[in-house]
């Protein structure tokens, strides 16, 4: 099983402490400077990483650089190409689609546990509200719906987990096109598979976190020990990858693009639920806190991004 060595822990919170200070983002001009004439790449991968890693992307330039990060794109890729990836993606999803709508009839009717999980879906998505300055919604939870019942219905490892939809809910506000929205979906889940999909990654992360603890505060790990499984309560923060426990969208999409690049490490997510623990470590040794507990005071430092509400 892969691990993180302690010994690296320190430098690594610093670098997880950096992540959301100011700094001017990567701007479009910028971003279009890294590109020649016909659209091919003149910085490297790394180059590119390295200052999105320091420096962070302005909301201009995110929608398209993403598409680079979670694989849509080709790093070497033309504009040309691009165009043409495009098209290939949308037509795909169309099929998709298509074998969605003849199929449902027949799941709808034969597996008890579509019909469950479409419940799931809908019970999850009446409580997501958001809207823009205006007043004005700006959810569209039917196009959610559709998305995360072909998700399901195409990936029989990523088991549907509540609170999929917030994320999915970040796509939709990152770009503008239904199938630009499924696949920037789908490539984030194999990207993060390995951390954030309950049957293949949450529990390795777990144990990692677990490890982590009682080497570098031995008090709070002897302290959680007493408190049984509190650990494993935490599986939320993998599951959906902090995304309920940052105050706004763009540290969400900030913490979520460096995940992408895989730096500074590639287990960097059990750093980020350590340094979570630690901003209330004190407060939960102090209340005696258990793992429901400790999962709401964590949250109530902000839980939900700016202009989200739940509504029970």
């Amino acid at each position: 099983m892969e691990t993180i060595s302690p010994h690296v822990s320190v430098s690594l919170i610093k670098s997880l402490s950096s992540l959301l200070v100011s700094k001017m983002p990567i701007d479009k001009a910028e971003w279009e400077g890294y590109f020649d004439e016909s659209g091919h790449l003149v910085k490297s991968r790394d180059f590119i990483s390295s200052n999105i890693l320091d420096r962070g992307l302005d909301p201009a330039v995110r929608s398209e650089a993403w598409k680079f990060l979670t694989g849509y794109y080709s790093w070497r890729s033309s504009h040309d190409e691009r165009l043409t990836i495009d098209s290939m993606r949308r037509k795909s999803y169309e099929a998709l689609c298509n074998m969605y709508d003849k199929i449902q009839p027949l799941l709808e009717t034969e597996h008890r546990d579509f019909m469950q999980v479409r419940s799931f879906i809908n019970s999850d998505l009446q409580r997501l509200y958001l809207r823009d300055a205006q007043g004005y919604a700006i959810v569209d939870k039917k196009q959610l719906e559709k998305i995360l019942l072909l998700s399901y219905v195409c990936n029989t490892e990523a088991e549907y987990q509540q609170g999929f939809h917030e994320m999915l809910l970040l796509f939709q506000l990152l770009v503008e096109k239904e199938h630009e929205v499924y696949w920037l979906f789908q490539f984030f889940l194999q990207k993060t598979e390995h951390s954030c999909v309950v049957n293949i990654g949450v529990g390795k992360n777990l144990i990692m976190l677990k490890a982590v603890i009682a080497f570098m505060d031995p008090i709070f790990a002897k302290h959680l020990e007493g408190k049984s499984r509190v650990v494993q309560s935490l599986f939320p923060w993998f599951c959906l990858f902090f995304q309920q426990v940052f105050k706004s969208f763009d540290d969400v999409w900030r913490l979520w693009e460096v995940f992408l690049m895989g730096m500074p490490c590639r287990n960097f997510q059990v750093i980020v639920a350590y340094t979570m623990l630690q901003s209330v470590r004190d407060q939960i040794l102090r209340e005696n806190m258990g793992g429901d507990d400790i999962l709401m005071v964590s949250h109530n430092r902000g839980l939900l991004p700016s202009g989200c509400c739940l509504v029970p």
